[in-house]
């Protein structure tokens, strides 16, 4: 899925969530039946799999079931139920009596649980209106007392945060008070709009009012959709027992391609091919535009040609296969209740006159398909769906009651470990009863199996602890807006010799406003001075570079550099100086690497990058200076520096100029908004990593995916 229209990170209720949400969340008691026998011994050379299920009868929780009256299929073969243990939830206690989680590790430790219960609760600010807010709060926070027991994790997220955010917590008072304070955090129907990007299509299109309308509702329910499915993959990697998602939300139209909507005005002047004129700046002739046209003006095209081409309902059938395949179960709640109209009765535009009312059955089409589409999404995914109804605290009610007991289940499976999917159908032999389970799960593949490797000593812990907060400190400073930035991988070259010199790659990125110097024409070539330096103060190398675009890369081989502390020393013309302090570390050690992205904005092409910030659209290649020509081994990993189920191949290339690299390249759709690490290992060395007698080698670099 490719995010349109970036716009702004944080909307104010997201920035709310974000700051308070560190001391936020919730309860569970869990209780062992009496009659259970002992907890079996996990082996974990086989595949053992967990089973939460939920069974009622009439829709109320069935409590006196036993082993025997369960039976489970995997592909359609009966498995032996190895473990068993019902779980009840008892109301929750008072909030100082609930231990917290102090630390990222301690929160996921806490999550890996299976009795505690995981909860996110998804405020569709995009879909819900101030009074669909104001109605729903009062419901929603007597469900929250009621639901959360003392074990139990809770997390607020919205459209504009990413899933990496959001922070689970156990004690509720936090979102209470957040929800008392600030019930009017829906923003459907505000005729201010509070995001920039939605602002600017007014600008951008002042003559076309639906065009209008209708982008800002497509970009809308992208993001949403897009938020929804990032949530599911990063709850899915967090554990594989159930996470229940409550979405607060009216549903979606489920937007498909409409040609129509990439039509201009017609009044404007349609586009015509390169133009022939003079370049003022030397007299030539030229067919490029010597008068760049507005960012803010290219974008809103773009995005109007990428919004009439999304098509949201075959992402929101993505959707349920992911959360299905993440065992993730949604609750979505309508806060409006027993809704007659879609649109409001005087409906009004961003900006412009006010559209015309809607015909009735236009209106009727697009409220049976958001409550479609909620429908389908709980019962898809095992949940429940509250709409219209204008009893929610009795609709939240039946949520409380399906959520506060159910059956924890444990089996060695007899399938096979070949990365697949594996269904499961859970049965209960007693009449009268349904159940609602996990529907299968992903299997490791004899590899993950084998690379399951027995924790770490303590100090190899704190070394690897200790390399990826360097390896991410470099992200801290890519915020800050810079007329040059520069980024800068060292190691080591062959000789023909047959011995290795130290070497540096240095990458200067130019801003794309406008250049320090005024009197430097845009796009003009740039010449830049690269100087390297001892710590003893001494100049070891020099290297000069032309380019006549926004990136360069210049490589300095000093003729006598060792090991050790450089500074670096950039002079772009007409955008000033930087320096940047850089390690070489022994040979055949790298430290750092060099990232190249390719994506809309390179024309495909492989680009070096000083900028670490890259968008899901985008590649990345990553190159490593290498001294060995044997390929070493490549993984993503998240910020934590737990291994993602992302595939990355690892290969040596020699370039002209006699360097060589250890090289792995990734496509960035796949991937949530956050901060990621790549670790390169094996052949080329590293030295970012950890690593003692008899570990490999290996370096750690870090990049950003910006939402």
């Amino acid at each position: 899925m490719t995010y349109v229209g970036s716009g702004f990170s944080r909307t104010y209720i997201g920035a709310i969530i974000a700051a308070t949400l560190t001391a936020a969340a919730i309860q569970t008691a869990a209780l062992q039946s009496p009659a259970q026998p002992p907890q079996t011994t996990f082996r974990s050379e086989v595949n053992y799999v967990r089973v939460d299920a939920y069974p009622t009868r009439d829709g109320a929780p069935v409590l006196d079931l036993t082993q025997q009256d369960f039976e489970i299929l995997e592909s359609g073969v009966p498995q032996k139920i190895e473990q068993f243990e019902r779980v009840l939830i008892r109301p929750a206690g008072p909030q100082d009596t609930r231990i917290e989680p102090n630390t990222v590790a301690e929160s996921r430790s806490m999550a890996q649980n299976p009795r505690a219960r995981l909860f996110v609760l998804f405020l569709d600010t995009y879909h819900v209106d101030v009074a669909g807010s104001h109605r729903i709060r009062a419901p929603l926070v007597e469900a929250l007392d009621r639901v959360i027991g003392a074990d139990d994790l809770v997390a607020v997220m919205t459209p504009e945060m990413a899933a990496t955010d959001i922070t689970f917590a156990r004690r509720s008072t936090t979102i209470e008070g957040m929800l008392t304070r600030y019930w009017h955090w829906g923003e459907r129907d505000r005729v201010t709009l509070p995001d920039p990007q939605d602002r600017e299509y007014c600008s951008c299109f002042p003559t076309e009012p639906a065009v209008v309308t209708e982008l800002i509702a497509r970009r809308h329910e992208k993001r949403t959709l897009d938020a929804l499915h990032d949530l599911v993959v990063h709850l899915g990697g967090l554990r594989e027992e159930r996470k229940a998602v409550l979405a607060i939300t009216t549903g979606w139209l489920l937007y498909r391609p409409n040609m129509t909507l990439m039509q201009g005005d017609p009044n404007r002047s349609p586009p015509t091919g390169p133009q022939i004129t003079v370049d003022p700046r030397g007299g030539k002739l030229t067919t490029k535009d010597t008068i760049a046209a507005p960012a803010a003006t290219s974008q809103c095209a773009a995005d109007r040609m990428n919004l009439a081409q999304i098509d949201d309902e075959t992402d929101y059938r993505w959707l349920l296969e992911r959360a299905n395949r993440s065992n993730v179960s949604f609750y979505p709640i309508d806060p409006r209740g027993l809704a007659v109209f879609d649109t409001p009765i005087m409906p009004m535009a961003p900006c412009g006159p006010p559209p015309p009312m809607a015909p009735l059955a236009a209106d009727r089409a697009m409220l049976t398909s958001r409550l479609t589409s909620l429908r389908t999404l709980a019962e898809n995914t095992d949940g429940m769906a509250i709409v219209d109804s204008n009893d929610l605290t009795k609709g939240f009610r039946r949520i409380v009651d399906d959520l506060s007991s159910y059956y924890l289940l444990g089996y060695y499976s007899s399938g096979k470990l070949d990365g697949r999917f594996h269904p499961i159908t859970v049965r209960v032999k007693r009449p009268g009863v349904q159940v609602r389970a996990r529907r299968g799960y992903l299997a490791a593949t004899p590899a993950e199996m084998t690379a399951a490797r027995p924790a770490a000593p303590p100090k190899l812990v704190e070394a690897e602890t200790a390399a990826i907060q360097t390896a991410l400190a470099p992200l801290a400073a890519v915020q800050r807006d810079s007329p040059l930035r520069i980024h800068v991988a060292t190691g080591w070259r062959n000789r023909p010799d047959g011995s290795s010199s130290a070497a540096f790659w240095v990458v200067g990125e130019f801003s794309p406003s406008a250049p320090a110097d005024p009197s430097m024409p845009p796009g003009a070539g740039r010449d830049v001075d690269v100087t390297v330096v001892s710590a003893a103060g001494a100049t070891v190398g020099r290297a000069t570079g032309t380019g006549g675009g926004r990136n360069i890369m210049v490589p300095v081989v000093p003729n006598e550099a060792g090991a050790g502390e450089f500074t670096v020393r950039v002079r772009a013309e007409g955008f000033g100086t930087g320096t940047v302090r850089v390690t070489v570390p022994p040979a055949p050690d790298a430290g750092g690497a060099i990232f190249l992205r390719r994506g809309p904005t390179t024309g495909n092409k492989d680009v070096p990058t000083a900028d670490l910030r890259f968008r899901r659209n985008e590649r990345i290649r990553v190159d490593l200076p290498a001294i060995d020509s044997t390929p070493g081994s490549a993984r993503i990993l998240d910020r934590t520096g737990k291994p993602l189920p992302i595939p990355l191949i690892a290969t040596v290339r020699d370039d002209r100029d006699g360097s060589r690299w250890q090289s792995t390249e990734l496509a960035l759709a796949p991937l949530a908004a956050g901060d990621y690490l790549i670790e390169l290992a094996g052949g080329a060395g590293g030295a970012g990593g950890a690593g003692g007698a008899g570990t490999e080698k290996r370096t750690l670099v870090a990049f950003r995916v910006m939402p």
